[in-house]
């Protein structure tokens, strides 16, 4: 057995660590083996010298974690735990070996949760990404600054933006106006994420050359998207019909970020999401990352994450009965 102690430059300091949560503190010490004391601004750790190496690593990766901005929340300290338990150190260390930002013409986005950083990294990375979570966790609008940074460097020559207009059934062309002004509603979403990335005069120059496209969902059919940054938003209102013909449309050089919220699907009863079975028939394959969010990765007024949390408590008392805090 051996004993280090770790000083920070605060008390504070050191309890955003591990969010300020003592019973954060007993989980490391279960899952890596050792014994910590908290006093003031330092942490001792007891165990064995493999174990406090381990520990020691932890603590290093969340101050990386908090000097790049992250806030750190019980999910994030509860995630990061596991991977150093798994030996996964060196994904953590490419992780936060530099800060993970996008620069856009009006200003520069960074992740503010592990769980957003994760998923911008993959987005980067993988050329299909399904971004799964609730309200306000950042997922469309970390894929549309990630659309509009790749346009920017020329790594993609268009961006094309689409989301299942189900309240109108699809049926679109009973709708006033042009084919843009019928899918705009749906497409909101996606232009107020634009309208922080880039200017509003270059947003109408860019639409009407269509280098931005704004393209129906059921207007997809038989098109191959090639050198394109392609965004489904509201991806849980697609049938596994409409899930399966949208993702044979990715071609050579192209990005796909397919978005939804799962507890939020406006499908008629009898008809199954396609975000929910693509789950199931692609968790395998390689080159897609699914990205799931949870209640601390929003980012929204903190009312939202707690509405959000207190919807999740309804639905499952019996696991809130057992103490389950995995969110």
């Amino acid at each position: 057995m051996a004993t280090k102690t770790l000083h920070f430059p605060s008390a504070r300091h050191l309890h955003q660590l591990y969010a300020g949560r003592e019973d954060n503190l007993a989980f490391i010490e279960k899952h890596l083996g050792v014994t910590l004391v908290s006093r003031d601004d330092w942490l001792q750790i007891d165990g064995p010298e493999a174990a406090i190496a381990q520990t020691e690593s932890l603590l290093g990766f969340l101050n990386e974690a908090r000097t790049q901005g992250v806030h750190i929340r019980t999910p994030d300290l509860t995630r990061f735990v596991e991977m150093i338990a798994r030996g996964e150190s060196d994904h953590l260390r490419e992780l936060f070996g530099k800060p993970l930002v996008v620069a856009t013409n009006r200003k520069t986005i960074a992740p503010k949760t592990l769980g957003q950083k994760l998923y911008l990294q993959s987005i980067q990375t993988h050329p299909l990404v399904f971004g799964i979570g609730p309200a306000g966790t950042g997922k469309t609008y970390l894929a549309m600054a990630a659309a509009v940074s790749a346009l920017l460097k020329n790594q993609v020559q268009r961006i094309i933006l689409t989301r299942p207009a189900v309240e109108a059934g699809e049926a679109l062309g009973f709708l006033p106006g042009d084919l843009n002004e019928k899918i705009l509603p749906y497409l909101r979403p996606l232009y107020d994420a634009m309208a922080d990335m880039l200017d509003a005069e270059d947003v109408a120059r860019l639409t009407e050359k269509g280098v931005i496209e704004i393209a129906p969902l059921a207007y997809m059919r038989g098109r191959t998207l090639s050198n394109s940054f392609i965004i489904l938003d509201e991806a849980q209102n697609t049938t596994p019909e409409q899930m399966m013909m949208f993702l044979t449309r990715l071609g050579e050089e192209s990005r796909m970020v397919v978005t939804g919220d799962i507890t939020q699907i406006d499908l008629p009863r009898a008809k199954q999401s396609g975000l929910l079975e693509v789950q199931r028939i692609l968790r395998d394959v390689p080159g897609i990352e699914f990205h799931h969010f949870s209640g601390a990765d929003v980012v929204r007024h903190p009312l939202v994450m707690k509405i959000i949390e207190a919807y999740e408590r309804y639905k499952n008392p019996i696991s809130n009965n057992d103490g389950d805090e995995a969110r």
